[in-house]
């Protein structure tokens, strides 16, 4: 599995832009942050349910693999890479815009999406280039408008990093402007609460 990752992770930097490039250098990898601890199984959302019988690969959860990946430079720059370009190249559009329903959760293979499908993409993509999908959550939060919205949350022994498609830049879960309300179980195909909420329904009310 490591000779896997690391081969794919120097074929993927031989793709990186110089610009792609500059962004990591602005943005340095965390020395240390802290993890976002799970409490109580969760009510997933009805969109996530629908999603995993669809794509049941996609919410799979494989025991074997690690819950946490080593950040290595490498991987750092494999997140911000993958975080900037699906953000540069998925048009984002409201599931209502896009098919007529308030949440849908898909992977954007049309070129549409809103917010889970960003991050949906983007931890198929990094799957794809080794990294454990157990260490790579789909999480819900409220943003600032204290509305519903989903990041990807990436499990690292530096602490808990956030993709995210209303910034390039990977940050720490505590440098985001988010209050955490739940993301998928590492143990099983669930969810579990964060900061002791849990009652979010639904990621779609803006991009």
């Amino acid at each position: 599995m490591f000779r896997l990752l690391l081969s794919s992770l120097i074929a993927f930097a031989t793709l990186t832009s110089a610009s792609e490039l500059g962004a990591v250098e602005r943005n340095p990898m965390p020395q240390t942050a802290s993890a976002v601890l799970g409490g109580e199984t969760a009510r997933p959302l009805s969109a996530w349910v629908e999603f995993c019988a669809t794509y049941a690969d996609e919410c799979r959860v494989d025991a074997s693999e690690p819950e946490t990946i080593r950040l290595t430079p490498d991987i750092w720059r494999a997140l911000n890479d993958v975080n900037a370009r699906v953000n540069r190249t998925v048009t984002p559009v409201t599931d209502m815009q896009h098919w007529g329903v308030v949440d849908r959760w898909t992977l954007a293979e049309d070129g549409l999406g809103d917010c889970e499908d960003f991050q949906l993409l983007k931890r198929r993509k990094l799957a794809s280039l080794g990294l454990p999908r157990r260490a790579m959550l789909m999480t819900v939060v409220l943003d600032e408008n204290d509305e519903g919205h989903a990041v990807l949350m990436v499990r690292t022994d530096r602490g808990d990093l956030v993709l995210d498609n209303k910034r390039d830049e990977v940050l720490s879960w505590d440098r985001t402007p988010y209050v955490y309300v739940k993301r998928e179980s590492q143990d099983n195909v669930a969810w579990v609460s964060l900061n002791r909420l849990s009652g979010v329904t639904t990621t779609a009310t803006r991009r």
